[in-house]
């Protein structure tokens, strides 16, 4: 059996494609280039149309719980998703960032379909986004979604600003975690998980 919670995705925008295209063409011409090259004449189309399949992209749905007699025995049972991989764009500079994240919670009575965690962090990174507001929006979208207290977001991530500009550390890993319940009071639990996100990490 499965029920529904309303999810928290973030809201989708709307784009728009043409004006984003000429101010694309602007640029290209401020840049010093010939928009009207070949090479370039379909560039702005091409990245005003990207623009609008990263910031529109729909998760499905992300609230289907299933009905688990033995979730929660004893309140010890936990569920972790390791190596989920996200593309992001940094708010600051407009530069990628790709984030390989770790989720965790301890179920209560019902459990959420594993591809829904995925979709989840999907839906967060599809947007002009901060490492830090990543995890804890997951960790938070997880709480809602499940009804569970216990919850641990991590990720690791590589940031192009980093490596393309500034100092050039090229490899720099940017680690962050959120957690919340018993994976923060219970230093066993929270063993596992650190253990298990640096597992993830290094996939």
């Amino acid at each position: 059996m499965t029920t529904s919670h309303v999810a928290s995705s973030p809201r989708q925008p709307v784009i728009d494609q043409e004006q984003v295209a000429g101010l694309y063409r602007q640029l290209l011409f401020a840049l010093g280039e010939d928009p009207d090259r070949d090479g370039l004449k379909d560039t702005p189309r091409r990245v005003a149309r990207w623009w609008s399949e990263f910031l529109e992209y729909e998760p499905g749905r992300t609230d289907t719980l299933f009905t688990h007699e033995q979730a929660n025995v004893d309140g010890e049972e936990v569920v972790i998703v390791s190596g989920i991989v996200v593309a992001s764009l940094c708010e600051h500079h407009l530069l990628p960032m790709t984030l390989t994240l770790t989720v965790a919670y301890c179920p209560v009575g019902q459990v959420l379909g594993l591809s829904k965690i995925a979709r989840i962090a999907q839906a967060h990174g599809h947007r002009l986004q901060l490492q830090e507001r990543i995890v804890g929006g997951i960790a938070e979208e997880m709480a809602k979604v499940t009804g569970a207290s216990d919850i641990a977001v991590s990720a690791a991530g590589e940031h192009a600003c980093m490596s393309m500009r500034g100092v050039r550390a090229m490899g720099a890993l940017t680690t962050n975690a959120v957690t919340r319940g018993r994976f923060s009071s219970n230093e066993p639990l929270g063993q596992l998980f650190r253990g298990l996100a640096l597992k993830g990490a290094d996939q």
